[in-house]
């Protein structure tokens, strides 16, 4: 599943038209990580296979933004409508929201690339077998790369660029996680979020085993697909794609 994403990007870099620096790193690196996932899957130990999938996460999201040269305004367009027929102003929407709940909320939303290594301790803890680590990560890095592999074809800016700031309550908190988006994200929408499918796929990827840590697990992901929308971190169709996108994935695989 990773070599086929990886490949993919390369591909799609040498049809698209991108600037040569952007061309040049994303079939470099694309090729590299294909050649690394073939010489693990051929002669890595079960450590490394159980290890390596949170690094090539990583690579894969931050690889997926050099795709982010020019956005689609038709796109972000219909984003926005249905997110307006939805809330309105989504805006100030959330604006009469509990302070201290939105702020819950948003510290999950920037804790929500944690969720991935937790459930993954959570199953070496209970000396799961390695078929059901291959599973989890099946799971979430389906969900991951299905949501990132969107932005080599259709790039969308995210809501908090596009509108004004969400007037929220918590504003010590929404001004954290602000600055988080634009300083550790690449500032690209995901269609599916990334955020919701992920966090989805650790919950089901870990019930089975685990079911009080699957069930909180869950509980968490729905936080977080709600702080995506209230803080304008995602659109809302990102949301509801996200989580079918997981479900989808359980639901071929699991």
């Amino acid at each position: 599943m990773s070599f086929v994403y990886f490949a993919t990007l390369g591909i799609v870099a040498l049809i698209r038209r991108l600037p040569a620096g952007s061309r040049a790193a994303i079939t470099g690196i694309a090729g590299s990580m294909c050649a690394a996932i073939l010489l693990v899957e051929r002669d890595g130990g079960d450590l490394v296979r159980t290890a390596m999938p949170i690094a090539v996460i990583l690579i894969g999201y931050y690889l997926s933004g050099r795709f982010a040269i020019e956005p689609s305004v038709r796109f972000e367009a219909r984003l926005l409508s249905w997110d307006e027929r939805l809330f309105g102003n989504p805006a100030t929407r959330f604006a009469g929201w509990p302070r201290a709940l939105l702020a819950v909320l948003e510290v999950l939303y920037m804790g929500c690339f944690l969720l991935v290594p937790a459930g993954l301790a959570g199953l070496r803890l209970t000396a799961a077998p390695q078929a059901l680590i291959d599973r989890y990560w099946t799971f979430v890095i389906g969900a991951e790369f299905g949501s990132f592999m969107s932005i080599a074809f259709a790039y969308a800016r995210p809501p908090w660029v596009l509108e004004q700031r969400a007037a929220l309550p918590d504003r010590a908190v929404h001004r954290a996680a602000t600055r988080f988006v634009e300083r550790l994200t690449i500032r690209a929408n995901t269609f599916p979020s990334g955020h919701a499918a992920g966090s989805l796929a650790v919950a089901l990827g870990v019930i089975g085993a685990l079911p009080a840590v699957g069930l909180v697990m869950f509980v968490l992901a729905i936080a977080i697909c709600v702080a995506a929308v209230v803080g304008r971190y995602h659109y809302a169709a990102d949301v509801v794609a996200g989580l079918s996108l997981a479900l989808a994935i359980f639901a071929l695989f699991g």
